[in-house]
């Protein structure tokens, strides 16, 4: 009986061999046709690590999910789960990735690693936002899950990186805004322009684009005759962004009708003089 355990554990080991081979190269190819039960969860494991080491991160990621189903309720299965979703993220796979991490937070959210579970989720949006073209959607996403990291997980080493990710995205936000409006003002279609550059000021107003949309907001104004409204996006300029070429040229352009950088009128940019500027609410 002990010897038949001992020629058991031999077997193993030379299978584990044969399962680690060639590490130092390119390494075996998967055979996901062949059972792993007889493997313990840390063997597996390691042919996981491996696998993502030569840079196959679909096969360390069979090889952590095989764990997960093999020995669900073991301290493995836990570790490995956070390994699927790195490796399928490493592979670009984001809505695998997004899956697996949103499971470990359902399984443990109380976990040390639950933070960088959300992490990854977050960046599963977030990693995509480059490669998305007017469909703003999966950058809406990657804000609130960043938002969820910054807010549930305020003191974990990730929340940093995500406040930065969430003020990138929220300026690419801004970013699409102002190249649609761009889009409409060289059209010459003046109004649609003005409401994607007003949704900048109004909604984007902490970004890097507030000042061209105001300068755009002078430009397209004046277009449509709006003198008043024009000005008054010249002086919240002057104001807050005196500095940029963007006020030299709603400077430019105002001065040439003889017409001053003042707040003028009861319109939507009058009240936002009086509320940052002046500091009047009512």
């Amino acid at each position: 009986m002990i010897g038949g355990r001992w020629a058991a554990k031999s077997v193993g080991a030379l299978a584990l061999m044969v399962l680690l081979a060639a590490c130092g190269g390119g390494g075996p190819v998967a055979d996901r046709t062949e059972s792993l039960e007889g493997y313990t969860p840390e063997q597996i494991f390691e042919r996981g690590e491996f696998e993502l080491s030569k840079g196959r991160t679909d096969d360390g990621a069979y090889y952590f999910s095989e764990i997960e189903r093999l020995y669900p309720y073991s301290s493995w299965a836990k570790r490995a789960l956070i390994m699927q979703a790195f490796s399928y993220h490493k592979g670009q796979d984001y809505e695998n990735s997004r899956a697996a991490a949103q499971r470990y937070i359902d399984f443990y959210p109380t976990d040390e690693d639950a933070a960088y579970a959300q992490y990854l989720l977050a960046l599963s949006y977030y990693d995509q936002i480059d490669e998305v073209g007017r469909d703003q959607g999966l950058t809406f996403q990657a804000l609130q899950s960043l938002r969820t990291v910054i807010e549930v997980y305020p003191d974990s080493e990730y929340a940093t990186s995500a406040i930065l990710k969430f003020d990138l995205a929220f300026d690419h936000l801004a970013a699409k805004e102002m190249e649609i409006g761009r889009y409409y003002l060289r059209r010459k279609h003046f109004a649609a322009a003005i409401n994607r550059f007003r949704v900048v000021v109004e909604d984007f107003q902490t970004t890097t684009h507030t000042a061209e949309a105001l300068h755009r907001l002078v430009e397209g104004y004046l277009s449509l005759g709006l003198l008043d409204e024009a000005q008054t996006a010249g002086a919240i300029l002057g104001y807050n962004y005196q500095s940029t070429v963007w006020y030299e040229d709603s400077y430019k352009l105002l001065t040439a009708r003889g017409l001053k950088l003042k707040s003028k009128g009861n319109n939507w940019l009058s009240q936002i003089y009086r509320q940052s500027i002046k500091g009047e609410w009512l």
